[in-house]
C-alpha cells in the first residue's frame, strides 16, 4: 500500500510539473512589451568618434529619435516616456553634442546620418522609423541613405519646409557671420526667436541658455553644411516615406517637396513654434503614434 501511494505521488509530481511547464511554454508564445532601460552604450561611428546612445522599451520596431542642431538626447525625454511603452525608442548624441565624442573635422550632414548608421549595424536593428527634429531631418535622411532596406520611414519635426530650395553662398555667409561674431549671445537670441509669443518661460529660457553654451566649433561648422545641404539631390535615389509634424509658423512647400519625394505629408501643429514637441508634448505624440500607425498598424504589432 506504501509503495503505491508512493508511486501515486511521483505521479502527482509529475503531472504538475508537466502543467507547470505548458503554462510557463503558453506565456512564452505570448511576449509583453514590457518597458527596459535605460540602458546607456557607445558605438564609434565611421570616422572614429565615439557616439553614446540610450536604449528603453522593447521589441523589433525601433523608433530612432534625432535631435536638432546644438541639442542632445535628453530634448525627446517626453516622447521617450511615453512612446516606449509600446516601442523600442533609441535616442543618440550625436558627435559634438551631449555626450559624444569631438575630433570631427566637418560636421557634414553625411557624418552625422553616419553617428546614427553605427547605432543602428551595433544594435542590429532591421526595422527603424527615423525622427528628425530641424537639423536632424536632414541627418535622417542621409542615415536612411546609408541604411538600405532598415528605414520604414523618416518623420520630420519643424524641418522639410522647403527640400528643394538651396540657400546661396551670399546668403550663407550673412547667416553665419552673427554666431562668427558672438556664438552664445547670438545663438541664445535665435533660439528664443523660435519661440511663439505665450511659450513657457521657463521652457525657453532653459534651451535658450543650453544651445547656447553648446560648443561654437560645431554649431557654426554644422550651420555651413545645413546652409549648402542639397535635399533635392540627397532624395534622388531613396524611395524611404517621408513625414513632417511642422509648427503652422513658417509655410511648407508641399508641392515643391512632392517634386523630390513623392510620398511627402505634412501635419501641422498651429499656434506653436519650432520646439513643438516639447511646447505641447501631449500634442505631438499624439500626432507622431498616428503617423507611426500609418507603418506600424497598431493590429499588426505582437
Amino acid at each position: 500500500m506504501m509503495k503505491f501511494d508512493s508511486l501515486r505521488i511521483v505521479a502527482s509530481a509529475a503531472l504538475l510539473a508537466a502543467l507547470v511547464l505548458m503554462v510557463s511554454c503558453q506565456k512564452q508564445e505570448t511576449p509583453t512589451l514590457a518597458t527596459t532601460g535605460p540602458v546607456l552604450d557607445s558605438v564609434p561611428s565611421a570616422d572614429g568618434v565615439t557616439i553614446y546612445y540610450e536604449v528603453r522599451g522593447a521589441g523589433d520596431r525601433v523608433l530612432m529619435l534625432v535631435h536638432c542642431w546644438n541639442c542632445d538626447r535628453s530634448y525627446w525625454d517626453a516622447q521617450v516616456d511615453d512612446l516606449s511603452r509600446d516601442y523600442r525608442v533609441v535616442t543618440l548624441d550625436l558627435a559634438g553634442h551631449g555626450q559624444s565624442g569631438m575630433g570631427r573635422s566637418v560636421w557634414s550632414m553625411a557624418a552625422y546620418g553616419g553617428d546614427v548608421a553605427a547605432v543602428v549595424k551595433k544594435l542590429a536593428l532591421q526595422d527603424v522609423i527615423l525622427v528628425g527634429h530641424s537639423m536632424g531631418g536632414a541627418v535622417c535622411i542621409e542615415a536612411a541613405r546609408q541604411l538600405p532596406g532598415v528605414v520604414k520611414a523618416i518623420v520630420g519635426v519643424d524641418t522639410y519646409q522647403d527640400l528643394v530650395q538651396k540657400m546661396d553662398s551670399t546668403q550663407a555667409l550673412e547667416m553665419i557671420a552673427p554666431f562668427q561674431a558672438n556664438f552664445s549671445a547670438t545663438t541664445e537670441a535665435f533660439v528664443r526667436s523660435m519661440f511663439p509669443p505665450g511659450a513657457d518661460s521657463a521652457l525657453v529660457e532653459r534651451v535658450a541658455k543650453d544651445m547656447a553654451a553648446g560648443p561654437a566649433e560645431v554649431g557654426i561648422g554644422s550651420f555651413e553644411q545645413v546652409f549648402n545641404y542639397d535635399g533635392a539631390a540627397a532624395m534622388k535615389d531613396m524611395r524611404v516615406p517621408i513625414r513632417a509634424i511642422n509648427s503652422d509658423r513658417y509655410p511648407t512647400n508641399v508641392e515643391g517637396n512632392r517634386a523630390v519625394a513623392s510620398s511627402f505629408e505634412v501635419t501641422y501643429m498651429p499656434g506653436r513654434g519650432h520646439f513643438l514637441h516639447m511646447e505641447d508634448s501631449a500634442t505631438f505624440n499624439n500626432l507622431l503614434r498616428q503617423t507611426i500607425a500609418e507603418f506600424w498598424p497598431p493590429a499588426a504589432k505582437s
